[in-house]
């Protein structure tokens, strides 16, 4: 087997239980395994809102522990390019999973209806900003039939333009189908 190589900063896409987090959490544990002094932060956007994501959330925290032991996890649903900031370091790789559901967060939130998406150069900006290396995971959702709400319609435009946007600031960009990563965008 290969051994992965870390980028400075990778944008990974695929659909719903494509691989995505997988590979993300490969590349902490490849960081991780080569010196002692590194550290990797797992940025977990996801919000608790119900009894069901509640349960989920645990048990990805309890698998994410158990595949890759030393990573840490943060919890940041909206401010991400803080939370970037804030454990970006030269040591540390920062996994941000994932990208949807931060601007989920934004756009629709739990107590109102659809809100502005933020600043399009918010993501570009973290990722330049980043001391260390950088993960993002996002959802491609783009690949079907246009949705019939307006909300549906106008998150899945805004996600397109946040995964673009991503896509331009990072070294490598990796789509996931049925668990294989192909490279779209620098050195696999």
């Amino acid at each position: 087997m290969t051994e992965l190589r870390v980028a400075r900063s990778e944008l990974i896409l695929g659909g719903q239980k494509s691989g995505k987090t997988a590979r993300a959490e490969s590349l902490a544990a490849a960081w991780l395994a080569r010196s002692p002094a590194h550290r990797a932060v797992y940025v977990a956007t996801a919000q608790a809102l119900d009894a069901e994501m509640r349960e989920r959330i645990e048990r990805h925290r309890r698998d994410r522990a158990a595949r890759v032991p030393r990573m840490e996890t943060a919890q940041e649903p909206l401010e991400l390019a803080r939370a970037i900031g804030a454990h970006s370091r030269a040591d540390t790789l920062v996994v941000v999973d994932c990208l949807t559901l931060w601007l989920t967060a934004w756009m629709l939130p739990a107590a109102g209806g659809l809100q502005a998406a933020p600043d399009e150069r918010l993501v570009p900006a973290a990722i330049a900003a980043a001391a260390g290396p950088l993960v993002l995971v996002s959802n491609e959702i783009g690949l079907g039939v246009i949705p019939m709400g307006r909300e549906t319609r106008a998150f899945v435009d805004a996600l397109g333009r946040a995964n673009q946007q991503a896509a331009l600031a990072c070294e490598r960009v990796t789509l996931m189908v049925a668990g294989l990563a192909l490279a779209l965008k620098g050195p696999a």
